[in-house]
């Protein structure tokens, strides 16, 4: 085998690959003597067939895995020789010239290609000593414990029917059945039946609620509202919309005893554990949104401070799967680039521009975890395989299998698990500070968050 270096730039490397006749005839009577001792045909003795008659009936199939396998020993001695790190699998550009690839099958003559190689950048990653972040503190407060403990109360109230003729009023269930039509044609997922709301919960299209006041079971009304701009149905949002309701049943709230018979109700021992618990779940989703700000800010930091040629395969890969996102996207709300004041030129440059960020910061935490020695445990992987089942009730062995069986699917559990870790690691080797902030602030969103 003969290889050659024919490009070496930037992340590009190129090599011509020659296997001689020679060697891959001494390949294919190798395989076939390996065969002979296996072979049972029709007409001869185990371990009988002559290699020619072998050679001349199952030669070329046989030669196809010589070179396969050819192939992939050339293109392992070329990574191991030149030490390189791959950024995706080498692409193999075999000759075009049919009649040269037959002689070769044949082992007539040399089998010359070409193996294209995109590598890893090198770069070095330093000290994270002198990075500043910032992790936002918030205490969950006993008026908010209460405020959550009141919520829980109005989802468990039980409601009684209200006197034959008695009007709804604000905080009265009313058992409803409705169809919504705009220009007076019904629209897909606006009609339902006995549909049980609290009037003042907010629950239904602003304005919805307020036009059921003093309705009586058994009137019909009909409601006018008009859909939010922001409404996630595109083909909705900003429409007017009337609804023909008919008021079947009004019933009152129930009084709400918070005791601990209210909290052996959710299986703790008494009203104080319950809080405990309420405190724990408000504290943990502050801690975790704070968190998600304190990586942000981190990975906007890394992104300023690094900057390296990326594989050019690489960043292909991850545009392609965001314009993919950004296509489905806009074929399920029916706008346009013109709708988001932008064209299809300038959003593929503001994507692509993000896919190279992903791709950089991606390399950059990857070769931080390496050199920190970041691994992820058994137990940790079956705890996040365990906590994906659960998404998926009464599927939960076939999704069990399913990525025990893929390892594709495999390394997409791991790996937010690994660069939870990698993050980690860089914040306890940089300097952090903590603000104390209102519950405004830690939920504020910036536009580049929200986009």
């Amino acid at each position: 085998m003969q290889v050659t270096e024919t490009l070496s730039q930037g992340l590009k490397r190129a090599y011509k690959v020659v296997l001689p006749a020679k060697d891959l005839a001494a390949r294919l009577d190798g395989q076939l003597v390996e065969m002979k001792s296996k072979a049972k045909i029709n007409g001869f003795r185990p371990g009988k067939v002559p290699v020619s008659y072998l050679k001349r009936v199952y030669g070329k199939s046989v030669m196809a895995d010589v070179v396969q396998n050819a192939v992939t020993e050339a293109n392992r001695k070329i990574v191991e020789d030149n030490g390189l790190r791959l950024a995706n699998e080498p692409k193999i550009d075999f000759p075009t010239d049919q009649a040269e690839v037959e002689k070769a099958l044949a082992a007539e003559g040399d089998l010359s290609y070409t193996v294209n190689i995109e590598v890893l950048p090198k770069f070095e990653i330093g000290s994270f000593a002198d990075l500043e972040l910032e992790r936002l503190v918030l205490k969950v407060t006993d008026l908010e414990v209460d405020e959550a403990l009141q919520r829980l109360g109005d989802r468990n109230r039980n409601f009684t029917p209200r006197e034959e003729g008695a009007e709804a009023q604000t905080g009265d269930q009313a058992t409803i059945n409705f169809v919504g039509k705009i220009d007076d044609v019904a629209f897909e997922g606006g009609a339902g039946t006995d549909t049980d709301l609290v009037l003042g919960s907010n629950t239904f299209i602003p304005g919805f609620e307020d036009q059921l006041l003093g309705a009586k079971a058994g009137e019909e009304r009909k409601v006018n509202v008009t859909f939010p701009e922001t409404y996630g149905a595109a083909n909705l949002a900003g429409k007017a919309a009337v609804f023909d309701v008919t008021v079947k049943a009004v019933s009152a709230p129930g009084a709400v005893e918070f005791n601990d018979e209210f909290a052996k109700g959710f299986g703790l021992e008494d009203l104080e554990k319950l809080k405990e618990a309420i405190r724990g779940n408000l504290q943990g989703e502050y801690d975790r949104m704070s968190a998600e700000k304190l990586k942000r800010a981190l990975l906007d930091s890394l992104d300023k401070r690094y900057s390296f040629e990326l594989p050019e395969s690489l960043v292909e890969q991850e545009f392609a799967g965001i314009w993919q996102q950004v296509e489905a996207e806009q074929k399920r709300s029916g706008k346009s680039f013109a709708d988001e004041n932008t064209t299809e030129e300038a959003a593929r440059a503001e994507y692509r521009g993000i896919a190279e960020r992903r791709v950089r910061l991606g390399l950059l935490l990857a070769e931080v975890g390496e050199k920190a020695e970041v691994k992820i445990t058994d137990d940790e992987m079956s705890a996040a395989l365990v906590e994906r089942v659960r998404q998926f009730p009464g599927q939960e062995k076939a999704i069990w299998d399913y990525y025990r069986n893929n390892q594709e699917a495999l390394a997409s559990v791991r790996a937010p698990l690994f660069e939870a870790k990698v993050v980690e690691h860089i914040v306890s080797q940089s300097q952090v500070t903590e603000k104390p902030v209102s519950k405004e602030e830690l939920m504020k969103q910036d536009e580049e968050e929200a986009a």
